[in-house]
């Protein structure tokens, strides 16, 4: 009697979804498990006053991949896309007279890095504002290359900064793949067509193109900071950028950067230089995210948690092409 109950139970909830397919006086409701991406919001950190000075979050891996959850869903916008935005909307405000951009960065995808410098270079240009870059723990590589677009360079005491040069990121499963018996059959039009691929080792001729791609992408990153750093000559220059760290010390020593300080003393400064006293220290930020001081970063994640395997081998997995990058990989 048990079992007829239940499984007349069965049939009637059954019977009743059935009808709500065919659409008799039912319908679906969409719910999204990705929450939508809102505009920026601005978020007074320090001060007072109708002056506003900027504070750019510039942390982690310069990459226009975009940020995702443990679940593989998309996130907030990438790195690149996010400074343009932001770059947009202080273009916008009359009442900022200066942006610092807080840098805590290895570095990055080549294009990633020129992309961002250029975004900021093309700011300056068009609004005429004060750009200084203040170096926290590392600013190294692309992350120097972004930093020489701002009009000063001050560097935290214990920065690491310098690595100026290119690598490309690539490996080869060649080996591996013998040993369980998996040969790459891959057909091709040209000699060169599958160069870098991970399932071969690099031939030397195929080494000697990708060392001139590198050395044209090399020569472009000399030619930003010559551009930007005028008290150094590009025979100067180019003996530094050999890929070695610089300590903030030896940074100002070289003329890397201009001046030793702590963010707050940034601030400081740039309040001197466009000739202001009283100036509110603002961040944009997602609607939703907690920012209260000047040291809040503009997501949960710490820059101690990058993962050079996670990120950037993985996308060059993914792709199955080298990667070339103005990043630290120590």
């Amino acid at each position: 009697m048990k079992g007829n109950f239940f499984y007349t139970l069965f049939i009637s909830i059954f019977s009743l979804c059935l009808l709500c397919l065919l659409g008799l006086g039912c319908s679906f409701i969409s719910i999204s498990l990705i929450p939508p991406v809102e505009p920026l919001k601005e978020t007074t950190v320090s001060g007072s006053g109708k002056d506003k000075i900027l504070i750019i979050d510039i942390s982690g891996i310069i990459s226009e991949e975009g940020k995702s959850s443990l679940a593989g869903l998309s996130g907030e916008p990438d790195i690149v896309a996010r400074i343009r935005e932001e770059l947009k909307l202080a273009a916008k405000d009359k009442h900022i007279k200066a942006i610092i951009l807080r840098i805590n960065s290895p570095g990055g995808t080549v294009t990633a890095a020129d992309i961002m410098y250029h975004e900021i270079e093309q700011f300056k240009e068009k609004t005429g504002i004060k750009v200084i870059a203040c170096i926290m723990d590392l600013g190294a590589s692309g992350g120097y290359y972004v930093a020489v677009s701002a009009d000063k360079i001050v560097a935290h005491p214990t920065t690491v900064t310098g690595s100026i040069g290119v690598i490309m990121l690539n490996l080869s499963f060649e080996g591996l793949l013998q040993k369980i018996g998996v040969k790459d059959t891959s057909i091709k039009t040209g000699e060169y067509k599958d160069m870098g691929s991970p399932l071969k080792t690099m031939t030397d001729e195929e080494r000697k193109i990708f060392q001139s791609v590198m050395n044209n992408l090399y020569e472009r990153f000399l030619s930003v900071i010559a551009k930007n750093r005028k008290e150094l000559t590009p025979e100067k220059i180019r003996s530094l950028a050999d890929g070695r760290i610089y300590t903030a010390q030896q940074a100002l020593e070289l003329k890397l950067i201009d001046q030793i300080g702590y963010l707050d003393e940034t601030i400081a400064q740039a309040k001197k230089d466009v000739g202001i006293e009283e100036a509110r220290v603002v961040i944009y930020h997602r609607p939703g995210t907690y920012k209260n001081n000047i040291y809040s970063q503009l997501s949960s994640s710490s820059f101690g948690a990058i993962n050079l395997l996670n990120i950037d081998l993985k996308t060059f997995v993914r792709s199955g092409t080298p990667s070339f990058m103005y990043l630290w990989t120590p």
